[in-house]
């Protein structure tokens, strides 16, 4: 886990200056709520409502995803999609709103982020074009210390952490015995 919240300015796409930044570790009886200590110790909150802003490459238009949204949903979450994601999402039955790309007007996901409209990122990509397009996203997302999830295996490690924290409360563990 990164502590991106730790670094302002710096951007989430893991360069020469976050490859050795890692410094947490979470433990309990599940990965998921393992996963949940591990983001509040890298200072990241992962919300408990509110919107969740969802781009999909294409090569994560799949079955894992839409549970994974569908965890979102069930958990209270609206979802926010760009259009090719908000069609995947459509065909496996998961209701969401159309938001433009930056490059595609206003209002677009840039303005939503800042007017306080979205809670969590989940954006995946892939090439440099699509790389460049989301640094805008991801600057003001780190800005506002919005926890954002750029692969589909964290997006799904978010969506069932915030699942486990309905389980209770935290507990301390040890790490022996």
């Amino acid at each position: 886990v990164l502590p991106f919240a730790r670094f302002p300015g710096v951007d989430t796409i893991l360069g020469p200056e976050m490859r050795s930044t890692g410094e947490v570790m979470g433990w309990d009886r599940s990965f998921a709520r393992a996963f949940l200590k591990a983001q509040l110790g890298a200072g990241t909150i992962l919300p408990t409502e509110g919107r969740v802003f969802l781009s999909i490459k294409d090569a994560d238009k799949t079955p894992a995803m839409a549970d994974t949204a569908r965890t979102l949903i069930d958990l209270g979450f609206e979802i926010v999609a760009t259009r090719g994601s908000a069609a995947f999402l459509t065909e496996n039955g998961i209701a969401c709103e159309v938001v433009n790309k930056v490059y595609e007007g206003r209002p677009n996901i840039v303005d939503m982020l800042k007017d306080g409209g979205i809670h969590l990122v989940i954006n995946t990509t892939e090439g440099t074009q699509s790389v460049e397009d989301s640094r805008e996203i991801r600057s003001v997302a780190l800005y506002d210390k919005l926890p954002y999830f750029t692969t589909a295996a964290g997006a799904h490690a978010a969506a069932q952490a915030m699942q486990a924290r309905l389980e209770g409360d935290l507990d301390v563990l040890p790490l022996q015995g």
